[in-house]
């Protein structure tokens, strides 16, 4: 058994615990007892090792001390002998250091005074030799040997780099000046035939020699013009085609109206959209070539040169790009088409009064568009060696005819929801004839309701548009259109709404009481009100079913437009997100690319090539833009952001409107039944005498408030098919069984504000009338109880001090009972009686 000494040495060291732990760790057949005896013996054997081993080391120890002794005094002596050595030596220095800096400022001056004058050899023996090239340079252009022409002026202009601004030799700058374009001209004819004839050695030599010279701008230059002849050619195509086509048209025109039979042409005007791609491949087809032949006589130049020559193409045939795109743009729609006009012409102003732009103009231009991005695709993959800022300023070229399309993006937009909202039915309603209001008012809320999913509809689809054309470049200017035109149409509902409420005969709408808590106002809606002589029980309950769908039309509105915000909002947080990382350069992934800004400061940056869409090429050159759109799409993250915030409100005024407008069609009827209750003669009649022992009032209530009672127990009825049509599926039927019951419960309770406000008009009422009234307010209580309604207490207060006898109405005030009264209320049924409380 080996023993492990190191668990001694702790400082945490617990003999039971190791102990226990040797214990456990014996072989199962090996007995407690001789275990613990070998351990014993074994711990006895190494505690006596390690006793001897100290004493002997102890011992050894002991006889080392003094040698140690020995050897620390010398140290001691020798540190003593070395500090006064080291002491006399920096005394030493300390005086040479005085004389030495004064040698060393004389050797500094005598060193500037030997390099300036060989500065002034070399620049004499450079003057020397610019005498002597300008002399000689003639003879060397006579020879026509122009890489050595190449080297005579290069030298020329390195001797007069070094002699300065000499007034001596400032004829022979002008003449190397001269020489240069001398030089450069000649090699102009012969680099044209190498780049014509694909010569790669002699291609290279004169690239080489205008690279002496400094003059690699000519060598971008020659290659472009050679080069851009046949590209031009390419775009040519397209007007060469159509002039063939049309001539081939008259043609068939001519015999078509020689000919005795009935012949139709084939031929048919090519389109851009068509032919665009066939132009796109070729020219393609045409960069891969030169990329691929500049790769091998350029080698230093070609990741530039193919470039330039895509951007110098773009600018070339610019203007007539725009030029066709417009007119493409115009084939979309038959009126523009004939006019030969497109979205410049109708944004410009320049068109026939009633021809605006359409849905198809865009479409068309994003189609085009889409065409131009796999272009920019190919490209970027094409030269996806060259440097970041030549990358993007090419993709920026491709982009460029529609550039000016993309900067009235907003007004493009605006231009086509208006027109498109404008061709929705709209139209408010007209007071029909009796009988047809009904008609009139179930059609007009169904046009209002229909027309909710077909703007969403609109809007979402500008969204694609926006997304699609601009790559959410004009975000903000599409929020700013989208505002505009909900609250257009919108406005438009409120405009519709209107004309409701002629129809629901509440144009000038009453006090609203219930709906806006403000309970009392005696006018006399006799103009307004409708008549029960004029209007059928049928038609009544046809126009209130009418109004109530009305709800519908505000509840969808309202969750429409919620949804499209919120899928609005989404998306701006999408692009915050993805144009972040492209424009910005968040990924950390993949090395950054900077590119500085025309202030030298790199705020704007590439994480990596496959950020550079359109949206990013756009706004990296347009940084103001940039920080307007970055701006919007950080607070689309805030949950409280609304991404149309007028709009949202018009909504909510919208529902307000409707809302009074629906409570005051529901209540109109209870208003007209109550109008002159107050005033009613029965409140004031005197008993009749009779011979019989009749009853002083009526047992039954009266029709005021019999209509009125039978109209709140009926319109539980006409809630119900509301509500089921809220009510979709099954998580919907508890909102709907409360919607019905608020509604319920809104009309009621402005009938009893109503009925309380007549009946604090009433000035006098007699016993028999007080009877009277007492039955009318427990039916309406009844009504009350039957639809789940609390009885108010100042109705309760009414009934209890009229249906107690006046002589005993002082004692009901003073009894317990007098506590639970409205004592206002109490006061003024008092008055009404004429009952003295003093």
């Amino acid at each position: 058994m080996m023993l492990d000494l190191g668990p001694f040495s702790g400082e945490n060291f617990d003999p039971k615990k190791w102990v226990n732990s040797v214990c456990q760790a014996r072989h199962p057949q090996d007995s407690v007892d001789n275990h613990l005896v070998d351990l014993e013996l074994k711990l006895q054997m190494v505690s006596e090792e390690i006793s001897a081993s100290l004493e002997e080391q102890s011992a050894a120890a002991l006889l080392r001390v003094p040698r140690a002794t020995r050897d620390v005094i010398r140290l001691r002596d020798d540190a003593v002998s070395l500090r006064s050595a080291v002491s006399g030596i920096l005394q030493q220095l300390k005086k040479a250091e005085g004389s030495s800096a004064e040698s060393i400022a004389a050797l500094a001056k005598v060193d500037t005074v030997k390099q300036r004058m060989e500065a002034a050899y070399e620049t004499l023996q450079d003057a020397a030799g610019l005498t002597q090239l300008s002399s000689t340079v003639e003879d060397v252009f006579a020879s026509g040997d122009l890489p050595r022409a190449a080297e005579t002026l290069a030298n020329m202009r390195h001797c007069l780099s070094a002699v300065g601004e000499v007034a001596e030799f400032a004829n022979v700058r002008k003449q190397l000046e001269v020489l240069e374009d001398r030089l450069d001209g000649m090699v102009q004819p012969r680099l044209t035939d190498a780049l014509a004839s694909r010569k790669i050695d002699v291609a290279q030599n004169l690239r080489g020699i205008l690279i002496r010279i400094g003059r690699f701008k000519s060598l971008e230059l020659h290659y472009t013009k050679v080069h851009l002849k046949p590209i031009k050619q390419l775009w040519e195509d397209f007007e060469l085609k159509q002039r063939t086509n049309r001539h081939a048209n008259d043609r068939s025109e001519f015999e078509r109206h020689s000919s005795s039979n009935d012949f139709q042409s084939t031929s048919s005007t090519i389109s851009f959209t068509s032919w665009l791609p066939s132009f796109y491949d070729e020219l393609l087809l045409y960069l891969e070539q030169e990329w691929k032949w500049c790769m091998a006589a350029f080698p230093e130049d070609y990741k530039t040169l193919v470039p330039k020559l895509l951007i110098e193409t773009m600018a070339a045939i610019g203007a007539s790009f725009v030029s066709r795109i417009n007119l493409a743009t115009g084939d979309a729609v038959p009126e523009t088409k004939a006019l030969a006009k497109g979205i410049l012409d109708i944004l410009s102003g320049d068109m026939p009064k009633g021809i605006k732009i359409q849905s198809k103009h865009v479409e068309a231009l994003i189609e085009l568009h889409n065409l131009t991005q796999t272009f920019a695709r190919n490209i970027q993959h094409l030269f996806s060696d060259s440097d970041l800022r030549v990358l993007m300023d090419t993709l920026k070229a491709v982009y460029f005819p529609y550039e000016s399309y993309k900067q009235r993006y907003g007004q493009m937009e605006r231009a086509i929801l208006f027109s498109e909202i404008a061709g929705v039915d709209l139209r408010g309603a007209v007071t029909r004839g009796v009988g047809a209001q009904g008609i009139e008012l179930s059609e007009t809320v169904r046009r209002m309701e229909e027309s909710i999913p077909q703007v969403i509809v609109l809007l979402e689809a500008a969204v694609e548009r926006c997304i699609s054309f601009t790559g959410g470049s004009e975000a903000d200017e599409l929020v700013l259109a989208l505002d505009d035109v909900m609250l257009q149409y919108i406005s438009t509902l409120q405009e519709t709404l209107k004309s409701l409420r002629t129809v629901c005969g509440v144009d000038h709408a009453s006090d609203s009481v219930g709906l806006k808590k403000e309970i009392g106002s005696d006018k006399k809606d006799g103009s307004t009100a409708r008549k029960v002589d004029l209007i059928s029980n049928e038609e009544e309950w046809s126009i209130v079913q009418g109004a109530l769908q009305i709800l519908t039309v505000s509840d969808c509105l309202t969750s429409r437009s919620s949804v499209f915000e919120a899928s609005l909002r989404a998306t701006l947080a999408r692009l915050s997100t993805n144009l972040s990382v492209s424009v910005f350069g968040s990924s950390v992934d993949q090395k950054q690319s900077h590119v500085a800004g025309e202030d030298g400061n790199e705020e704007l940056s590439l994480g990596g090539r496959a950020a550079l869409d359109m949206a990013t090429v756009r706004l990296l050159d347009v940084r103001e833009k940039a920080r307007k759109l970055f701006n919007l799409l950080n607070q689309s993250k805030d949950p409280r952001f609304h991404a149309l915030p007028l709009a949202s409100q018009r909504v909510a005024a919208f529902s307000d409107t409707v809302n009074e407008l629906v409570y005051d069609v529901l209540i109109s009827k209870v208003r007209q039944r109550l109008s002159d209750v107050s005033r009613l003669p029965i409140w004031s009649a005197v008993e009749e005498h009779s011979a019989f022992p009749l009853p002083s009032f009526s047992a039954y209530p009266q029709s005021y408030i019999s209509s009125v009672g039978e109209y709140l127990l009926t319109l539980p009825q006409q809630l119900d098919p509301l509500a089921e049509g809220i009510s979709n599926n099954d998580a919907n039927n508890d909102e709907a069984q409360f919607f019905a019951t608020e509604w319920m419960f809104k009309v009621a309770e402005g009938a009893t504000a109503l009925y309380m406000e007549q009946l604090r008009g009433i000035q006098y009422i007699t016993d028999r009338g007080a009877q009277q009234l007492s039955v009318d307010i427990e039916y309406l209580s009844n009504v009350l109880s039957a639809l789940s309604m609390p009885i108010p207490p100042v109705l309760a207060t009414f009934h209890t001090c009229l249906s107690t006898p006046r002589d005993q109405l002082k004692d009901l005030l003073r009894s317990e009972s007098g506590n639970q009264l409205d004592f206002p209320t109490a006061n003024l049924v008092c008055k009404m009686r004429r009952v003295n409380l003093d």
